[in-house]
C-alpha cells in the first residue's frame, strides 16, 4: 500500500472539516459535497457513493483504515462511482435526509452512513458500516460495489424508479396533517409515566445497555416534579445524576462525561467526549442544585457542574472564545487508553497514602477491571488497566483508612491533580477543533445559567466572550449565521439548530447579565428564523432555510435525540420572547409549531422531552418578573440574584434600570415603561398568568409572589 506521506492528496485536502481531512490522502478519489461532484457524476453517468461520518466516530476510523485507505477498494470505488465524503457535524441537513433514508430502507441507522445515489442525489441503497470482505452475513464493500455496478449497468430504469419513489416518500413526511387538536397538560403526565416506567431502579437512567445520558429527560422531570409535586420524578433525576457522576462514564481525573455507557451500570463508557453532552449535563446538574434541599446533595451537584465547566474552559475552549466539538475515544489506536490506569501506574505517581485512598475510592485492582481491546506496551509487566469509578463514599473510605473527612478531601484533591498532570504526558485523544454554532449555543446557555445560579462572574465572562465571537465572526453581511468555523474561516449557511440554540444562549445570557443587547440579538436571530425557516402553511420550522438550494427535501422534525430538536428549542424560545417583549406573534408561532407536531408528540411523549419543556412553559403557571432600580445598588442585585438562584423554570426576568439602557429595554419591551423604582428603591413587578400584582420592594414579599420563601 502506498505510504500516506508519498501519496498525492485528493480534493478533501482543501477542506476545513477534520473528518474530511482524515481522508485527504486516501486513494479514493473523494469529492466534497458540491456542484463539481454532481456534474462529474452526470457527465460520466456514474452513481454516487456517499459516505457520511464524523471525526471521533470509532467505526468511521475502522472503515477508513480497512477500506478507504486500501488500494483495491479504492480502485473499485473510483471505477464505479463518483465518491463524496460528508462530515455529518458540518452538514446535519444532509445527514438527516440520508439517515432517514437508511432507516426507511433498513430499519436502522448509524455512522459511518453509506448511501448509493443517482447523479441527481436520489438514493436507492443505504447502509452503515461495511467491512472490506463479506463476513458473518454482512456484505463486504468489494462484493457490494460489484453488485451495484451490475444493477446500474443492466437495470438502471428500475433503480431510477425506486429512487424517485423514495424521494416522494420523503416529501410526504412533511405533509402529514396535524390532529386538529391541541395538546394539554395530560401530555406531561404521559411523558413522566413513560420515563418512570423505563427507569432503572437499580442503576439509574432509562432502559438497558447501552445507556445514554439524555439530559433533557432529566430537565423535564425536574419541571414535572415541581408542577405535579411528584417526589418520584425528582428521585429518578437524583439517582441518575449521582450514578453517572460516580460511574466510569465520568472522567474522574480530567472531568467531563464520555458519550455513553456500554453497560447498564454506567461503568464502561464509549470514551468519546462530545461538546453537547457537557453543555446539557452541566445544565442538568445546575438545575439539580437549584431543586435539591439537602446540603450535601447541593454541594455534590454544584461541584459536578463546576468540574464540567472547568473541563470546557481548560480543554475545549479556543483562543477566540468558541468551543471545540469533541475528543476522540481512541489514542494510539486503542479506545480509552488515555483514561485507563493500572494499580502500578498509580503507585508510581502518588505517595503510599494517596495511592491507598485513590485505589480504594476508585475501585482499582491489581488485576484490572477493563479488558476490551487494550494493548499493553512491549515489555510492560504491569497488570490490567482500570476504569476509575466510585463505589463507596469518600467519608467511608477515609474512615476505613483512619483519615478524617477533611484529610480525605485534601488527599484526594492533591492525588487527582498529580494524576491529571501525569496523564497529560500521555498521547492524548484526537481533538476535533472545528467550532459549531449550534453546539456552542448550548455551551453558552449552560455557562450563562451557571453564572446566574452560582453567581460566578467567570462563567458570565466566558459566556459573554464566546457570544461576542459568534455575533462578530459567525455572521454574513446580512447578519445571518454561519454553521462552522475553523482555522480562521467561517462557512456553511446556518441551520435551524444554529439559530435556535444560539438564541437559547442569548436569552440565558440576557437574564445573567441584564444587558439589553443580548435580548436585541435574540429578537434579530428569531426574526431571521421565522422569515427563512418557518413553514407558513403547516407550522413548525424546516431544518434548512429557503435560501439553501442544495437539498432535495426540506425536512422538519421534533424528535429530541442526543440533543433537543431545533423545533423544540425554538418553541420554548418563542414563548420566552413573547413574554419578554409582549409580542403575541412569537407565542402564536410557538402554538403553530406545537400543532404541527402534536400527532408525533402524542404518539411518544418520551421521545420529545424538550418539546414537553416548552409545553410546560406554555401551560403555565408562568411569571414575568421585572426588577427596576439602579444597577449598582446592592438591593437591586439582591432582588436579581434571588430570582436567578431559585428553580423557577416558567419565568422570564427583565431588568428596568435607572440608566440610559432604560430606553433600550423600553423599546424592546414597551410594557416596562411604567415599571419604575418606588422611592428610589429596587422594586419588583411580578405578573402571573397574565395578571400583575402590586409592586414590592421587600425581597421576601417578592419571593412569596413567586411561590418561594426567601432565605
Amino acid at each position: 500500500m502506498t505510504s500516506i506521506t508519498t501519496r498525492a492528496p485528493n480534493r478533501l485536502a482543501n477542506e476545513q472539516s477534520p473528518y474530511l481531512l482524515q481522508h485527504a490522502y486516501n486513494p479514493v478519489d473523494w469529492y466534497p459535497w458540491g456542484k463539481e461532484a454532481f456534474a462529474t457524476a452526470r457527465n460520466e453517468e456514474k452513481p454516487i457513493f456517499l459516505s457520511i461520518g464524523y471525526s471521533t466516530c470509532h467505526w468511521c476510523h475502522v472503515m477508513e483504515r480497512e477500506s478507504f485507505a486500501d488500494e483495491e477498494v479504492a480502485a473499485l470505488l473510483n471505477e464505479v462511482f463518483v465518491s463524496i465524503k460528508v462530515d455529518r457535524e458540518e452538514r446535519p441537513d444532509l445527514d438527516g435526509i440520508y439517515m432517514t433514508v437508511c432507516q426507511m430502507m433498513t430499519g436502522t441507522g448509524g455512522w459511518p452512513l453509506t448511501v448509493i445515489m443517482t447523479p441527481e442525489g436520489k438514493p436507492f441503497f443505504a447502509g452503515t458500516y461495511f467491512p472490506k470482505e463479506t463476513r458473518f452475513g454482512r456484505i463486504g464493500l468489494v462484493e457490494l460495489v460489484t453488485r451495484i455496478k451490475e444493477i446500474w449497468d443492466n437495470r438502471r430504469e428500475e433503480v431510477l424508479a425506486s429512487a424517485q419513489e423514495i424521494i416522494e416518500h420523503l416529501q410526504s413526511l412533511n405533509q402529514e396533517p396535524d390532529d386538529g387538536d391541541d395538546l394539554d397538560e395530560r401530555i406531561l403526565t404521559a411523558g413522566y409515566e413513560q420515563l418512570a416506567e423505563a427507569f432503572d431502579e437499580r442503576y439509574g437512567g432509562f432502559g438497558t445497555a447501552p445507556k445514554f445520558p439524555t439530559p433533557h429527560n432529566l430537565l423535564f422531570l425536574m419541571r414535572y416534579s415541581q408542577r405535579a409535586q411528584e417526589a418520584n420524578a425528582l428521585r429518578v433525576v437524583e439517582k441518575t445524576l449521582r450514578a453517572m457522576r460516580e460511574g466510569g462514564i465520568y472522567d474522574q481525573i480530567g472531568c467531563g462525561f464520555h458519550r455513553y455507557s456500554t453497560d447498564e451500570r454506567w461503568f464502561a463508557p464509549h470514551f468519546e467526549k462530545m461538546l453537547y453532552d457537557q453543555a446539557l449535563l452541566a445544565m442538568a446538574y445546575t438545575e439539580a442544585y437549584q431543586v435539591s434541599t439537602e446540603r450535601k446533595a447541593k454541594e455534590f451537584y454544584r461541584n459536578t457542574a463546576a468540574e464540567i465547566f472547568t473541563y470546557l474552559l481548560q480543554e475545549m475552549r479556543s483562543a477566540e472564545g468558541g468551543f471545540y466539538s469533541a475528543e476522540d475515544a481512541d489514542s494510539e489506536g486503542v479506545e480509552g487508553k488515555f483514561y485507563l490506569w493500572s494499580e502500578e501506574e498509580i503507585k508510581q505517581v502518588l505517595s503510599p497514602k494517596e495511592a491507598a485512598l485513590v485505589c480504594a475510592y476508585f475501585q482499582v485492582s491489581a488485576e484490572g477491571n477493563y479488558r476490551s481491546d487494550f494493548i499493553a506496551e512491549p515489555g510492560n509487566v504491569q497488570a490490567g488497566p482500570n476504569i476509575l469509578h466510585i463505589g463507596k463514599s469518600l467519608d467511608r473510605i477515609g474512615a476505613e483508612l483512619g483519615l478524617s473527612g477533611e484529610e480525605s478531601v485534601s488527599i484526594l484533591r492533591e492525588a487527582r491533580d498529580k494524576m491529571y498532570r501525569a496523564r497529560a504526558e500521555r498521547v492524548p485523544p484526537y481533538k476535533d477543533d472545528k467550532i459549531l454554532t449550534d453546539w456552542n449555543g448550548l455551551v453558552l446557555a449552560a455557562l450563562a445559567k451557571g453564572a446566574q445560579v452560582f453567581a460566578d462572574a467567570s462563567y458570565l465572562q466566558a459566556a459573554e466572550e464566546g457570544m461576542e465571537f459568534f455575533l462578530r465572526r459567525m455572521r454574513d453581511r446580512d447578519g445571518r449565521l454561519f454553521h462552522r468555523y475553523r482555522n480562521g474561516e467561517a462557512g456553511i449557511q446556518g441551520f435551524l439548530d444554529d439559530y435556535a440554540f444560539l438564541t437559547w444562549g442569548l436569552l440565558e445570557l440576557y437574564e445573567a447579565s441584564c444587558a439589553p443587547k443580548y435580548l436585541q440579538e435574540a429578537i434579530f436571530l428569531t426574526d431571521i428564523l421565522v422569515k427563512h425557516f418557518y413553514d407558513p402553511d403547516r407550522g413548525g420550522f424546516f431544518q434548512t432555510s429557503d435560501l439553501n438550494d442544495e437539498v432535495l427535501v426540506r425536512r422538519k422534525e421534533i424528535y429530541d435525540g442526543a440533543v433537543p430538536s431545533g423545533n423544540s428549542v425554538a418553541m420554548l424560545n418563542l414563548l420566552r420572547l413573547g413574554r419578554m417583549t409582549g409580542n403575541p406573534e412569537y407565542e402564536a408561532k410557538a402554538m403553530a409549531t406545537e400543532r404541527a407536531f402534536a400527532r408525533e408528540i402524542r404518539r411518544s411523549p418520551v421521545s420529545h422531552t424538550h418539546a414537553l419543556n416548552a409545553l410546560d412553559f406554555g401551560f403555565g403557571p408562568s411569571f414575568e418578573v421585572v426588577i427596576a432600580g439602579p444597577p449598582e445598588a446592592e438591593e437591586t442585585r439582591r432582588l436579581l440574584d434571588l430570582v436567578r438562584r431559585e428553580f423557577i423554570p416558567r419565568k422570564v426576568l427583565l431588568f428596568h434600570p435607572t440608566t440610559p439602557e432604560q430606553t433600550m429595554i423600553e423599546e424592546i419591551a414597551p410594557f416596562t415603561k411604567g415599571m419604575v423604582s418606588i422611592n428610589r428603591q429596587a422594586t419588583a413587578y411580578v405578573c402571573q398568568n397574565f395578571q400583575c400584582r402590586l409592586p414590592v420592594t421587600d425581597p421576601g414579599e417578592m419571593m412569596e409572589l413567586l411561590g418561594y420563601k426567601s432565605t
